[in-house]
């Protein structure tokens, strides 16, 4: 769109406050860290809301400088920055995009400013070049060897999920599994952003003549059997989501139709908190067999979280975590390019 003026105000949308859906989630037999008890032992205030829940406040912004193209082809790409509990309020603003450009900047921020996210948001078909653009692309770019890996020491780059291919799909009353003890109804009763055409009533008058699912919803169906992937560190320990792309290629993504998904480990990385599984997940239409869209996600464990974390890395050979958590070198296991 042309203006007459030499800068446009970013665009921003409403504080809202998002709720938690998580308290009773559960894997490997132990509530999460979306749990207060268990956020509370890991020295948070209370647990966390889940980080793609903040993707719903970008949809209306999106859809207002995209179109129709935001649900069929766009792809929001973000690395979370601060966690959120229930209650606080958090903004979404979106860059305006340079003429011509498809791509742009995207972050949230709650009300006194602490940034909850950063990323990147776009639309079409995504050269290697673009791909590599994206908040996630950039990471992954950026990853250092990991000086030391204990809790995913058993994992590997380019290993394929156990359960290729999971068979998944959303219907509105349909609860999720113990990770996700909740329904898409539940989600739809409290997001933070309405929809008609997510909607059983409003979804034959969208433009694909169905209900779709919401982006951050996306996030729920690949994440409900994660489990079959067997990508499993040394537990018990609680991890959390650090960065998540969601990429469609003919979407939306529709409600009560099936999915299946096929997983992969690009790469593996540690902070000086966390150990990190980057796993890319490819969704293909049930029916047709097509490409319809791919998440990357960080999952990262805190290595405090786990008990046997500093006796394993002495066993190993591997300096133990100091006062900061900081741990020595070892071998370096770099990411898989796509």
């Amino acid at each position: 769109m042309n203006s007459p003026f030499a800068e446009r105000p970013n665009l921003c949308g409403p504080y809202r406050k998002p709720r938690q859906m998580l308290a009773e989630q559960v894997y490997d037999s132990h509530k999460s860290i979306h749990d207060d008890d268990t956020a509370a032992s890991l020295g948070l205030r209370a647990g966390p809301i889940e980080g793609p829940t903040h993707f719903s406040q970008f949809d209306p912004l999106l859809f207002q400088l995209f179109g129709q193209a935001w649900f069929e082809t766009g792809c929001i790409s973000t690395h979370y920055q601060n966690m959120v509990v229930e209650g606080e309020e958090v903004r979404a603003f979106v860059e305006w995009p340079a003429p011509g450009e498809s791509a742009t900047r995207i972050w949230a921020e709650k009300r006194d400013g602490t940034p909850v996210l950063t990323g990147t948001a776009s639309v079409g078909a995504m050269s290697p070049a673009q791909a590599a653009a994206s908040e996630i692309g950039q990471r992954l770019a950026r990853l250092r060897p990991p000086e030391q890996l204990v809790i995913n020491r058993e994992l590997r780059v380019g290993q394929q999920g156990a359960g290729n291919p999971e068979r998944v799909h959303m219907g509105f009353a349909q609860h999720m599994g113990a990770h996700y003890p909740f329904t898409l109804a539940d989600k739809l009763a409290v997001i933070t952003e309405p929809c008609a055409w997510y909607t059983p009533e409003g979804g034959p008058s969208s433009p694909w003549r169905r209900a779709i699912i919401p982006m951050e919803m996306i996030s729920v169906l690949l994440g409900s059997s994660m489990y079959l992937a067997g990508f499993r560190g040394k537990g018990p320990a609680v991890g959390l989501f650090a960065g998540q792309e969601i990429r469609l290629i003919q979407g939306p993504l529709f409600v009560d139709h099936p999915y299946e998904l096929e997983r992969e480990i690009i790469a593996l990385s540690e902070s000086a908190r966390t150990e990190s599984v980057w796993v890319r997940t490819r969704i293909f239409d049930g029916q047709t067999s097509a490409l319809v869209g791919e998440m990357i996600l960080n999952s990262a464990t805190l290595k405090a979280s786990y008990s046997a974390y500093d006796s394993e890395a002495k066993a190993l050979g591997r300096a133990v975590r100091g006062p900061s958590g900081t741990p020595a070198a070892a071998a370096p296991i770099l990411p898989r390019r796509w």
